[in-house]
């Protein structure tokens, strides 16, 4: 083994991990894993000089002093490019021969990497490894090679960002570099002792257990452990081995959320998997336009929900921006109350003079039940009609109480609904929307104090609807409540019931009025408003002063550019494409929504099986992409032709799919998208 002096061992760590950070820097008793690993390939026979190559990112500053500690070398580098650290790391020490270890595998065994050098030395071979396929369990990896294939690696995948992201892969995959690989002797690759999970953490710390020293023990004890206690090894043995090397950043970010956060997310519409499973970017790094930085670097324009409905102006307007830098720089919130949610009352009366009060919440789940309490206090009546979506809150999942399936045309197929109190069946009644005679018919025969309603979603009003409903309502002495959340703003200048010229008594805007910042809104007359006084409705948060500085520059952009004629433009358009696609290809499509957020839906058994290969077809091309657009004014036409070009091959394929011509199991990547919100609904 001649050039065994020229040969280096370079850990790669780093601080941060997607799916569990810091992990390396966790302890054993007295001992950090990252020590722990260093000071087990020290056993090595022929391991004489280890560095760590981390990177520039100051919270690796940590492993510098343990490197320091230990009185090893260390290279900092790039955090993102781990394959220019990697061999900036080895340039920089003149290393001849590589061995490469990674700080997740803290139970190394020395052992198996004298192993695997004495076949690299002997047989010349430019890559030795044990993992090419692994017998060994998963933790135990290491890899040999030679300068010249780091080398040729560095150079061949500078435009390849996966060949980037690790290390070795070129060399793996390109068959003019040598390779050798070392086998266990019976396989024991379903073993994982690596450290990438919490579950893995446990695991490593049973083994640790059941051994006096921590930094002797190799595979052959593992292996009789294993055959004596199985148990210890159960926790984490439903990881996929190099799970990690096919998901991205987002991606194994989700798989941390789900262990952190009960389903995920804090919004059920954000969940990765109604769009694309084990694919969907997840997670944002920046914002801009209608562009989206995702945690991998890649920009991806959005021709989706636009954050959920929230940013008609574009993300991170410079106008709106601007206006709330200011108020954080002069403060957020004091023991005070702030002007700005006065002056916000005055421009949103201004544009709806026939309301006269106004109350904020930051959202529209709590808009909703701040209006329900006030019109029910107002009415002096419980009971509610509602048609539509109207939020989380109990006061509306009451309505499927009884009957999992009440409110399957207004929110989603069944919804859950444990927790919310037995006690408020009865209380609540779901009508369709242009169905004037159900609703007749709910107000006949009980005592309906409240009506609260969408003033559309995805269908016209039809025989005068909205005007009998307003009949119905004075006639009856009921609170009409008009959830404008999602619908204000987006066609005209304020609530959608403008269009209409029907009055409700209270209207509650959301969504759009803040271009992404928390700002919700209810408006209305002074006869009913004035029943807050008569009931605690309080929140600290309501006072705060961005979401009104906000709103004010929102409202100032919208009037100047008039928003609205542009994005209802553009989703008239979008409507017009999508049936000129559903021609041409003879798909059979149901196009719905307000003219600003168009949607469609295949008319076909496959339909989540077409919108999921949607996804992820337009994913390729850099576009976050369903069958849903909430428009804004940065969709400009070049973008959404782009999206048509896209979608136009898109819907080729999808002819050949519903015609039986070809399976789309064999062309989706990944699991169907699961059903969302209003995806089985009726209107």
């Amino acid at each position: 083994m001649e050039n065994k002096l020229k040969l280096i061992t370079i850990i790669q760590a780093r601080y941060s991990s997607s799916r569990f950070p810091g992990k390396i820097l966790k302890q054993y008793e007295d001992i950090s894993y990252l020590e722990l690993l260093i000071k087990r390939l020290k056993k090595s026979k022929y391991i004489k000089k280890i560095i760590v190559a981390t990177t520039k990112n100051p919270e690796d500053k940590t492993i510098q002093k343990i490197c320091d500690k230990l009185k090893i070398d260390f290279f900092r580098g790039s955090e993102n490019d781990v394959l220019d650290r990697y061999f900036q790391a080895a340039k920089f020490f003149k290393a001849q021969n590589i061995v490469r270890v990674t700080s997740d595998c803290p139970l190394i065994d020395p052992k198996i990497i004298d192993k695997v050098l004495k076949i690299f030395f002997s047989k010349k071979t430019d890559y030795a490894t044990n993992t090419m396929p692994p017998t060994f369990p998963d933790g135990l990896d290491v890899e040999v090679f030679n300068y010249k294939s780091l080398l040729s690696a560095w150079k061949a995948s500078r435009k390849n960002k996966r060949l980037r992201e690790h290390v070795t892969t070129f060399m793996r995959e390109n068959k003019y570099v040598t390779k050798i690989n070392l086998k266990n002797e019976k396989d024991f690759s379903f073993l994982r002792l690596t450290l990438d999970e919490i579950e893995d953490m446990k695991v490593i710390n049973k083994v640790i257990d059941n051994f006096k020293n921590k930094f002797t023990f190799g595979i052959k004890e593992i292996e009789n452990l294993y055959k004596k206690n199985k148990y210890i090894f159960k926790s984490n043995n439903h990881i996929q081995r190099n799970e990690g090397l096919n998901l991205s950043k987002g991606q194994k970010t989700w798989k941390r959320a789900n262990k952190l956060i009960p389903g995920g997310t804090m919004l059920f519409s954000k969940n990765p998997d109604l769009f694309l499973p084990q694919k969907w970017p997840a997670y944002f790094e920046r914002s801009k336009g209608c562009n989206i930085w995702d945690l991998d670097g890649n920009c991806l324009k959005d021709l989706s929900y636009m954050g959920v409905g929230t940013n008609s102006l574009g993300y991170a307007h410079p106008e709106v921006e601007k206006k709330v830098y200011q108020t954080v720089k002069k403060g957020a919130m004091t023991t005070l109350n702030s002007i700005e949610e006065i002056k916000l009352a005055e421009r949103l009366l201004e544009l709806h003079p026939w309301f006269d009060m106004v109350r904020y919440t930051r959202s529209g789940g709590e808009a909703n039940s701040v209006a329900i309490r006030i019109a029910r206090a107002a009415s002096s009546k419980d009971k509610v009609a509602i048609c539509g979506y109207h939020g989380w809150h109990d006061w509306y999942l009451s309505s499927n109480i009884g009957n999992a399936n009440k409110l399957n045309s207004h929110l989603m197929n069944q919804v859950p609904i444990n927790g919310v109190p037995k006690s408020l069946k009865g209380t609540v009644f779901p009508f369709d929307y242009n169905n004037f005679d159900q609703l007749k018919k709910i107000v006949s025969h009980n005592n309906i104090g409240v009506i609260k309603m969408e003033v559309k979603r995805d269908f016209e009003p039809q025989n005068n609807f909205l005007k009998k409903v307003r009949d119905l309502a004075t006639k009856n002495k009921i609170v009409l409540i008009f959830d404008e959340c999602t619908s204000g703003f987006r066609q005209t200048f304020g609530g959608l019931h403008k269009y209409y010229g029907v009055k409700p008594d209270i209207s509650i805007f959301g969504k759009a009025l803040g271009n992404g910042y928390a700002i919700n809104a209810i408006l209305g007359t002074k006869d009913v408003m004035e029943a807050c006084n008569s009931s605690f409705i309080s929140s600290t948060f309501w006072t705060e002063r961005i979401g009104p500085t906000a709103a004010l520059e929102t409202l100032n952009v919208m009037e100047k550019t008039k928003s609205w004629e542009l994005i209802t433009k553009k989703g008239k358009k979008i409507k017009k494409n999508w049936k000129k696609l559903s021609k041409i290809y003879g798909l059979e499509l149901e196009i719905k929504g307000i003219d600003a957020i168009p949607n469609f839906k295949f008319i076909s058994n496959n339909h989540l099986a077409y919108k999921t290969y949607i996804s992820q077809e337009m994913l390729k091309k850099k576009f976050l992409a369903s069958t849903a657009i909430y428009c804004s004014t940065a969709h400009k036409d070049k973008i959404i032709n782009r999206y048509f070009d896209i979608l136009d091959k898109i819907f080729l394929k999808i002819v050949k799919f519903e015609e039986n011509k070809v399976n789309y199991k064999k062309f989706l990547e990944t699991p169907l998208s699961i059903s969302g919100l209003r995806e089985n609904s009726k209107n």
